[in-house]
């Protein structure tokens, strides 16, 4: 019996249930302090912006105390098998729903380049609707009514985004490896490797954000194009973030002794996270900035 099934010398429970906790209802209120907060800010009051830091904060303390308490509960050993297939089928389903979240938007620009913008450009519409209305994508809106602005290619930038990401990948597949041969060592070294590529990803996209905000003249209101580009580039971004901050608690928690060479499931899922969001950026590269 491994060391994640017992527990003082005994077989874990059959299947664990933790006591009622109130984590579940505090993170609620900070979320809803969150997004009030953000809808003042919005809106021009100033105190939404302290509201949001506030609710953030918050956040953060659940969280923090969530996510020790799971971290006891499998360091205890209380976590019998079939608690680590719930665990399993739990990742694979939210990142399904993730899968189908980014479905939504690759689905919404392909419908606006393939159909929506010929549609708008035969005859009909020209004469009853928008007169002029050029039929490239993308375009500056009928009637020229969108600013204008220019598109972000795949170079440099994005290309050196890519193999960061890649890499970053790669990286983590070592350290995996690394840890199920019990090379613990070597695991921390690859995994902090993936950390720093990670991170480095998101400085690379906030500096591509500046630039295009500020010599391309790209912004959200840039028509179809501009909405689909940032809610893409930046859900992917706001999702590298997380990845990023899981495989950060994950080699703390390597660095600490955690996790055996054949029961990591904590540091399993958030690779299997790290590789979809490597997987979404490849999508991302090839229809955004190719095609």
């Amino acid at each position: 019996m491994s060391a994640s099934h017992v527990a003082q010398g005994k077989e874990a429970p059959y299947y664990y249930v933790p006591a009622d906790s109130v984590h579940p209802v505090r993170a609620s209120a900070s979320l809803l302090i969150t997004l009030l907060g953000a809808a003042l800010w919005i809106n021009g009051s100033t105190i939404g912006f302290y509201m949001v830091l506030v609710g953030l904060l918050c956040l953060f303390v659940v969280l923090y105390g969530w996510f020790g308490d799971a971290i006891r509960e499998s360091e205890a050993g209380i976590n019998s098998q079939r608690v680590d297939h719930s665990y399993r089928w739990s990742m694979a389903w939210f990142i399904f729903s993730e899968v189908m979240f980014f479905s939504a938007f690759f689905g919404s620009l392909w419908y606006a380049r393939e159909f929506t913008t010929p549609m708008l450009s035969n005859l009909d519409h020209q004469t009853l609707l928008w007169p002029n209305f050029s039929g490239t994508w993308p375009n500056f809106g009928p009637a020229g009514i969108v600013p204008e602005f220019k598109t972000v290619g795949p170079f440099w930038l994005p290309t050196i985004n890519t193999a960061l990401l890649l890499s970053s990948g790669l990286t983590l597949t070592i350290s995996h490896h690394a840890l199920r041969a019990n090379h613990r060592g070597k695991a921390i070294f690859w995994l902090a490797a993936t950390v720093i590529l990670g991170f480095t990803f998101v400085g690379c996209q906030a500096y591509e954000y500046m630039h295009a905000y500020q010599d391309l003249n790209l912004r959200f209101d840039s028509g179809a194009y501009g909405a689909l580009f940032y809610m893409l580039t930046g859900f992917h971004g706001f999702h590298v973030i997380l990845g990023a901050t899981f495989l950060t608690v994950i080699l703390f928690r390597l660095m600490k002794g955690h996790f055996t060479a054949d029961h990591h499931f904590g540091f399993e899922g958030a690779a299997w996270y790290w590789h979809f969001v490597d997987v979404v950026w490849l999508g991302l590269y090839l229809f955004v900035y190719w095609f």
